[in-house]
């Protein structure tokens, strides 16, 4: 991602819930904190965990190559229990979990580099970083489910993924961060917020249908997000919304969280 602007001026935007990231940035790193969460302030390598709560964020002109990390990525290449870094964003050079990626610093964050030539030195490095994780097979088989816009109830949840309530709370935990039941209600909130953002108009005409009612809807919103969805509206979002388009176009789906396993 390039984003181009004048000399000091900022922008500041909120990343929506998502999974684990990490950002290398060749110059101007920003200031970023996940609401209710921790916060990181210009480091050049900034990581964050799972999260069920927006990042804001204030950015100036900068280079950054994004790298993220779903459910499996952070089972292989990472392996501490999710749980334990859901909702925090931290310096990567100095973060225990995060710092077998600080060698990536020498190539994503030089101005020296060509793309492409970041590019091979990226996969590389994670095609020799870690073997597939042994929960391989159970971690695909939850995300394919969960991603469903059908599924509501973490009962049905456990069914269709053949293991007991009991062991998906504790695969969820480790591998996703977070219960199966805030993750279903994640992918509830993440649906509507992604229609909104591509779709426009009234939030009446994007909320889930799983949504009982208005007044649902607006908890959950605040519950999320950490504000209301007339607040949220009210703010301008030029990076996610561009961010968000280019994902469409390139993955065929606006957002990390909505995303199957490949």
């Amino acid at each position: 991602m390039e984003v181009d602007l004048p000399e000091g001026a900022l922008v500041t935007d909120y990343l929506h819930p998502e999974w684990a990231n990490l950002r290398f940035f060749v110059r101007n790193p920003p200031q970023a904190e996940i609401v209710d969460g921790t916060a990181v302030l210009g480091k050049r390598f900034q990581a964050t965990g799972p999260s069920a709560h927006p990042t804001r964020f204030h950015i100036g002109a900068t280079r950054m190559w994004g790298i993220g990390l779903l459910p499996l990525g952070w089972a292989r290449f990472v392996g501490v229990p999710a749980v334990d870094l859901a909702n925090t964003a931290s310096d990567g050079e100095t973060t225990a979990a995060f710092a077998p990626f600080a060698p990536l610093c020498d190539v994503l964050c030089s101005d020296r580099a060509d793309d492409e030539g970041q590019f091979r030195a990226l996969v590389a490095f994670f095609r020799g970083l870690a073997d597939q994780p042994q929960d391989y097979e159970r971690i695909l088989k939850i995300q394919e489910v969960m991603v469903d816009p059908c599924l509501v109830q973490v009962e049905e949840f456990a069914a269709r993924v053949g293991f007991s309530k009991r062991t998906l709370e504790r695969l969820c935990n480790r591998h996703f961060g977070f219960s199966p039941r805030v993750l279903l209600r994640r992918q509830r909130m993440m649906r509507t917020l992604t229609a909104y953002m591509l779709e426009g108009g009234s939030w009446t005409s994007v909320i889930d249908r799983h949504y009982h009612d208005q007044a649902h809807f607006v908890h959950e919103f605040h519950a999320f997000m950490g504000m209301s969805p007339t607040e949220y509206a009210a703010q301008e979002h030029p990076i996610l919304r561009a961010f968000m388009i280019e994902r469409r176009r390139v993955w065929g789906i606006p957002a990390q969280g909505l995303r199957r396993q490949k």
